[in-house]
């Protein structure tokens, strides 16, 4: 329990074998009361290796999409009666440690959605990451505010805290065949706030120890 919150964390995995263990071993076990690895149809030790480091590990079977596997997971926390579900990525992108900066605002009352930000300081943290991808990153953010009515620093992180009742809201459908890819992301976020969700930016960073860049995100 973090702050009398029940949390899960969801995290997606494809032929992640290695960085899917340092993701584990970094996770900060006082704040998060269940990990739930979603195997994306890896065809290397991913699920084994997480299972042995104490995952539960939810198999899709097949390459579903990542949209497709976070509502696996969604699913099984929600079941599984867990009031906070936090999102991050499996290839050691995202830094487990800041898991309770994305909680704090939900124990605080303050948000029904927390979104992480590499954005909100001086020098945005970008990581490893290709010029082109640097760009877009920049220049998604401008366009989802656009849509959203309000400023958002960064749209296409997916480091995210949310609240169990958000997901339960019929008016999400997030159940629809084209949200299995990278769309549902940024469609739930401003689907969230259309439906008068409480959302907060946290300040994020790249984690040091990715190494390569991944195939998923």
């Amino acid at each position: 329990m973090y702050r009398g919150l029940s949390v899960a964390a969801i995290v997606p995995v494809l032929d992640e074998e290695r960085k899917i263990a340092e993701v584990l071993r970094r996770m900060p076990r006082g704040s998060v009361d269940e990990i739930l690895v979603v195997d994306d149809g890896s065809v290397d030790r991913s699920a084994e290796v997480a299972r042995s480091l104490g995952a539960r590990v939810i198999c899709m079977g097949r390459t579903a999409g990542v949209g497709a596997a976070l509502r696996a997971g969604f699913a099984h926390a929600l079941q599984r009666g867990h009031d906070v579900l936090v999102v991050m990525a499996g290839n050691n992108k995202d830094a487990p440690e800041e898991i309770p900066l994305l909680l704090d605002p939900i124990a605080d009352g303050r948000a029904d959605v927390v979104q992480g930000s590499r954005f909100l300081k001086r020098h945005a943290d970008f990581g490893p990451m290709p010029r082109y991808r640097r760009l877009a990153t920049r220049i998604h953010p401008l366009l989802f505010s656009l849509v959203a009515r309000r400023r958002v620093t960064d749209s296409t992180n997916g480091f995210r805290a949310i609240q169990g009742r958000v997901l339960r809201d019929p008016g999400l459908d997030l159940d629809q065949p084209w949200l299995d890819a990278y769309e549902l992301e940024p469609y739930f976020y401003l689907t969230a706030m259309r439906l008068g969700y409480r959302t907060v930016e946290v300040r994020s960073r790249r984690s040091t120890r990715r190494g390569s860049l991944a195939r998923r995100r």
